[in-house]
């Protein structure tokens, strides 16, 4: 339409989507220092009647790799997911490799899930190792041989584009995505590492300020049209 009504229609329309792609801007911001998280994006497209539409995209380059101190710590290099499990048997996948050894001596993620099928660590184990294959290997004394306790899984997705981003940092699989694959020869583990989130600080303020002189704009352009739409119905003869 071209009449004022469907300019403030569409204008409307397009205010909405730029404030929706504002929101998972400022959302990245918040994750900045959440480990392994991926940064989101929404991206505007310009139908032929005029009219904004989006589509939300998931970015999965690598963040950047940060040494710790903590033997709990895993990060992964390259492609991947690793699949935790809750207290309930709900399944999810993440990159976040914060973990913790939790009830019963079992390594979980920080609100407790569990990490693979379940990798018991002795109590009175002097120290363990985990591979970059996934394989943790306990030690009972400095001297000992080392012993096999379990593997951490690697999975990746046909189209890792189509996870879902779920509660805790944890990505959910669905129709787009496909089923998880089980990668059975890997060096992408790094022990005593962390991935930081790939955010960038700069890309992001720099998108929120072009956001907002877009809204700006936009806004101006309805309170224009508006105010040419009120006189022309009050017209008198």
């Amino acid at each position: 339409m071209n009449n004022l009504q469907g300019i403030i229609r569409k204008s409307t329309n397009n205010v909405l989507n730029q404030w929706e792609k504002l929101g998972y801007i400022a959302n990245d911001l918040a994750n900045y220092n959440t480990r392994g998280y991926k940064s989101v994006r929404f991206e505007q497209m310009l139908k032929e009647d005029g009219y904004l539409t989006g589509a939300v995209r998931t970015d999965h380059k690598q963040g950047s790799v940060q040494v710790t101190s903590n033997p709990f710590d895993v990060a992964v290099v390259g492609q991947g997911y690793i699949p935790v499990f809750s207290p309930h048997g709900e399944v999810a996948y993440t990159r976040d490799g914060s973990f913790k050894q939790g009830k019963g001596g079992y390594l979980v993620t920080n609100d407790d899930w569990i990490v693979g099928n379940g990798i018991k660590i002795p109590s009175n184990c002097y120290k363990f190792h985990i591979k970059p294959n996934g394989d943790v290997i306990a030690y009972d004394s400095a001297e000992s041989t080392g012993k096999n306790i379990g593997k951490i899984p690697l999975v990746r997705f046909d189209n890792p584009e189509g996870l879902e981003q779920g509660d805790m940092n944890k990505m959910r699989p669905t129709e787009e995505s496909g089923e998880a694959i089980l990668v059975k020869d890997h060096d992408c583990f790094a022990q005593n590492n962390l991935e930081n989130s790939n955010i960038s600080i700069y890309s992001s303020v720099s998108d929120i300020l072009r956001m907002n002189a877009s809204m700006l704009a936009s806004t101006r352009m309805m309170k224009v049209v508006d105010d040419m739409y009120n006189k022309s119905i009050n017209i008198r003869e």
